[in-house]
């Protein structure tokens, strides 16, 4: 499409090559920006989480594009084909939707990014997904780069992979491990053995799948470990993880715990 790159982290996806990602929360247009060209593979405005509306994620696609090269991903408060049909028209193209506990869900979250006959995403004639009408074949290979991540969060989700990974539109699925420590009664618990147990299940079914396999883990020695093993894209960092690890560090040099 003119003006926007093809989505290099989709084709990442469908190749299993290392994909690293930061996750940003702070609502900060800088921090996007500097993060999008600090040479990370993708950067994800977390929406589920973070305080953003529509026209904030607006200024922070634009910023992201200013600042370099990163995919520009969005992961939404829920599925939500309305939400999500208004920010493909903003030209958002990459999405990662939390929670998906049913193969309906993950349908749904398919079909919210497509026009019929392949979706249930209403058609708007003048966007900036297509470039305000400049890029005319954008119905027929919109779809080229559109990319979809689906995140497993509980036990029941996990059980779910193999199907999810046959639904074509699928690119990436991801492992949350907080929610999924939580959804198996081991809140706060990450590390506990139960739920790498668990993570690693998922990995071992997601590799079958042949769809990227993410995992969130912003310990680094822990993340390297983890791609190590399999997993081919990761959020390695968050702008509000580095801001408190760095204040701490910098405060820690004049007064030694």
């Amino acid at each position: 499409m003119s003006g926007v790159p093809p989505n290099r982290f989709k084709r990442q996806l469908a190749e299993r090559t290392p994909a690293l990602g930061m996750w940003l929360s702070l609502n900060s247009l800088a921090a996007t920006e500097i993060a999008a060209g600090a040479g990370f593979d993708w950067v994800l405005l977390d929406m589920e989480h973070g305080l953003y509306d529509i026209e904030s994620v607006e200024h922070h696609l634009l910023a992201a594009r200013h600042g370099g090269d990163a995919e520009f991903v969005v992961r939404v408060p829920s599925i939500d084909p309305v939400l999500v049909k208004r920010l493909l028209d903003g030209g958002v193209r990459s999405f990662m939707f939390p929670f998906v506990q049913t193969v309906a869900d993950a349908r749904l979250a398919v079909a919210a990014t497509r026009y019929p006959p392949h979706g249930i995403r209403g058609v708007s004639g003048i966007n900036r997904a297509n470039q305000y009408t400049r890029t005319t074949d954008y119905g027929q290979r919109y779809q080229d780069d559109i990319c979809v991540i689906v995140q497993v969060e509980s036990p029941q989700a996990v059980a779910a992979i193999p199907e999810y990974g046959g639904i074509e539109g699928i690119d990436g699925i991801l492992v949350g491990p907080n929610d999924l420590a939580a959804n198996m009664g081991l809140f706060g618990q990450t590390g506990h053995a139960d739920v790498l147990a668990k993570i690693d299940e998922a990995l071992g079914l997601m590799l079958k799948t042949g769809r990227g396999a993410g995992i969130l883990d912003f310990d680094p020695t822990a993340a390297v470990a983890k791609l190590k093993r399999g997993f081919s894209f990761a959020a390695v960092g968050g702008d509000t993880t580095i801001l408190v690890r760095g204040m701490a560090e910098l405060l820690g040099k004049f007064r030694p715990a």
